[in-house]
């Protein structure tokens, strides 16, 4: 058998809540890696400008707005890439979002279905229309939360949602391993993000929250690439159904 490659040359990735943090650092990665690129997010403009970057370094892409809580809206990326590209490689299940409620008599109808929406719905239909467009050797990857498997109360929608986006991992990597597409998950911890920097009052708690990872630091959104290129690429061809740890070392 050929040695693995953690290459991407000639695939073509798709990219939700590809606009800023974790996504656009994948979207960048993977074409730095030989991959064609769809950016998609809520906002057509910020889709455009990473779709910019990607051009820049050689590789084409397409920015599609979606709402991935809009069940035909989901349909409506997956249309406008395989009429752009002719199949999906690389599905990236990345948007997502946090409301805080402050106690969970406070969680409002709206809040808990766009929360499941985005993070739980949207993953779920996406997965469903890219499989079938996805040569084998095609691959799912799911971002999910540390909060998934370490909730609190601040967090209980939000880690309801991606506790069910790992069970989904499980189940769909079973459902489509007899295609050859492989579905995993990274279940990120604390990394430098909008969302993050929202949540910190000021420097002293982000010292704090630093010093709960045995790394010592808030990762920069960068350092998620090295797992999801691994995760893409024939380079975990024999991994599917798992959900990997990309915490820092940090603790619960």
């Amino acid at each position: 058998m050929p040695n693995p490659t953690f290459r991407l040359d000639g695939k073509v990735a798709v990219v939700t809540g590809g606009s800023k943090g974790l996504g656009r650092a994948m979207a960048l990665g993977f074409a730095e890696a030989g991959a064609d690129v769809v950016v998609s997010s809520r906002k057509a403009d910020a889709c455009e400008a990473v779709a910019a970057e990607v051009r820049a370094l050689g590789r084409a892409a397409l920015a599609v707005p979606c709402h991935v809580g809009d069940w035909d809206a989901c349909a409506a990326l997956v249309d406008r890439t395989v009429a752009e590209f002719g199949r999906i490689d690389v599905l990236v299940n990345n948007a997502g979002i946090a409301p805080v409620a402050p106690s969970l008599k406070a969680v409002t109808p709206e809040l808990f279905d766009k929360t499941i929406g985005v993070n739980l719905k949207g993953p779920l239909r996406l997965t469903a229309l890219a499989a079938e467009h996805m040569p084998s050797g095609g691959t799912v990857i799911n971002i999910s939360s540390k909060a998934s498997t370490h909730p609190t109360p601040l967090t209980t929608v939000y880690a309801a949602a991606k506790a069910g986006l790992n069970a989904l991992t499980i189940a769909t990597a079973q459902e489509l391993a007899p295609c050859g597409i492989r579905v995993n998950a990274i279940v990120c911890g604390m990394f430098r993000t909008d969302s993050l920097a929202r949540s910190l009052p000021d420097e002293a708690a982000e010292r704090a929250m630093a010093g709960r990872v045995a790394l010592g630091r808030i990762a920069d959104p960068t350092e998620i690439v090295g797992t999801a290129l691994y995760l893409a690429t024939d380079a975990s061809g024999y991994l599917t159904g798992r959900l990997i740890s990309l915490d820092g070392g940090g603790s619960a």
